[in-house]
């Protein structure tokens, strides 16, 4: 089977650590079946203008190939108007990687839209131009936020249904998706897996030690992802004064960037100084050290599908403090993984941190009980989607 992976839910040169879901789904994927992707990067005029606010901006300098993770990987561009992307959005995206697709005729049996707007819509109407059948995996905040927007929900009617087969991350988002008239027997369920051999319980001690903060005996809560307000990065900092003005013996550490950042350190440097740590972007593999070094991880989010980061932290033996919103709660499905609290409430969230520094746990007995499959296992499921697609 010959599979074309359409999206912009990829790593690149300048972001080497985004999307790695995708990068080692895909990457396993490949292993199983022949898999080239069209990573896709934004383009507006004038773009390097706008590089500090856009992404279309800071990814201009982006190579046109590349190989990632054994894949042959192309980065396209596609038209982006800052404003009415989510009116036009799918239209535009199609219309921009239509040439890039019609030259690929012929050398595909199936072409795999990751992410739902603009990707999905676009993947619909680009399989269409290759006579081959269209699937869309569908990942979190696609569903969650962007389909309730009127102008891509209007997108998603026309264009879930239309894809032979769609393929979500959690129960919750196979729900989402049968909203939208896809019927059920066409809904897979593919969760991703985790790389164990890079997330494994280790030392606490010694991986704060590594990161060059030995001396730190404090209790370190952690968050790990993008530094979106959606994301709830500011809710967390709010429940952290809340806690920290409770007790001295705490840290939050943050490792990753996004829009939220420079308000994050602005208020994390005028009311908490050393008490907050903004480690910025990291590199993917430090990241499980990252996760030895803290007593448990925070995921304060408005949404997710199933965020991997819950996963990593569960193999690395790590307890979790996350909202109960999308999957999350299949994932933590009792004390010994951690504690769910609801959206917005920076008040149960400061009380749940607390409860999280001081219970006592062993990580191997996390590790055990929060195990999930691998990307391997995950990659033969969505191989099996793809495959019946086909059929």
């Amino acid at each position: 089977m010959r599979v074309l992976v359409v999206t912009r839910q990829f790593p690149n040169a300048r972001d080497p650590s985004f999307a790695p879901f995708n990068r080692q789904q895909f990457g396993a994927l490949g292993k199983l079946c022949h898999v080239d992707v069209l990573a896709s990067i934004p383009w507006f005029p004038g773009a390097r203008l706008f590089a500090r606010w856009s992404a279309a901006g800071r990814l201009l300098g982006v190579p046109r190939q590349e190989h990632i993770e054994g894949l042959s990987v192309t980065h396209p561009r596609y038209a982006y108007l800052p404003r009415f992307g989510r009116i036009a959005g799918g239209a535009l995206y199609a219309a921009s990687l239509a040439a890039e697709v019609l030259r690929r005729r012929g050398r595909y049996d199936v072409l795999l839209g990751s992410w739902a707007f603009p990707d999905g819509v676009g993947a619909v109407a680009l399989a269409r131009l290759l006579r081959v059948p269209a699937v869309i995996k569908v990942h979190g905040s696609d569903m969650n936020v962007l389909a309730k927007m009127p102008p891509v929900a209007r997108n998603l009617h026309w264009a879930l249904p239309r894809a032979r087969r769609v393929v979500a991350v959690s129960r919750p988002l196979g729900d989402a998706v049968a909203s939208f008239g896809v019927p059920r027997d066409r809904i897979d369920i593919v969760p991703n897996g985790v790389d164990t051999d890079l997330f494994q319980p280790r030392d606490r001690t010694k991986a704060r030690a590594g990161l060059g903060h030995g001396a730190d005996a404090r209790r370190w809560l952690l968050y790990v992802g993008r530094l979106e307000e959606t994301k709830g990065v500011l809710d967390l900092l709010e429940a952290f004064s809340l806690l920290a003005g409770r007790r001295s013996d705490v840290r939050l550490v943050t490792v990753g960037d996004g829009s939220a950042r420079a308000q994050v350190e602005r208020e994390a440097r005028s009311r908490l100084g050393d008490r907050v740590l903004v480690a910025g972007p990291r590199p993917f593999e430090e990241v499980p050290r990252w996760m030895a070094a803290c007593e448990a991880l925070v995921l304060p989010s408005w949404a997710e599908g199933t965020p991997n980061v819950i996963l990593e932290a569960l193999a690395c033996g790590r307890r979790v403090v996350a909202t109960s919103v999308g999957g999350t709660p299949d994932v933590i499905t009792g004390r010994e993984l951690g504690e769910l609290v609801p959206a917005h409430r920076p008040d149960l969230l400061a009380d749940a941190l607390g409860r999280a520094v001081d219970t006592p746990y062993s990580p191997a007995a996390v590790a055990r009980a929060g195990s999930r499959g691998s990307w391997g296992e995950s990659a033969r499921r969505l191989e099996a989607s793809l495959q019946a697609a086909v059929a």
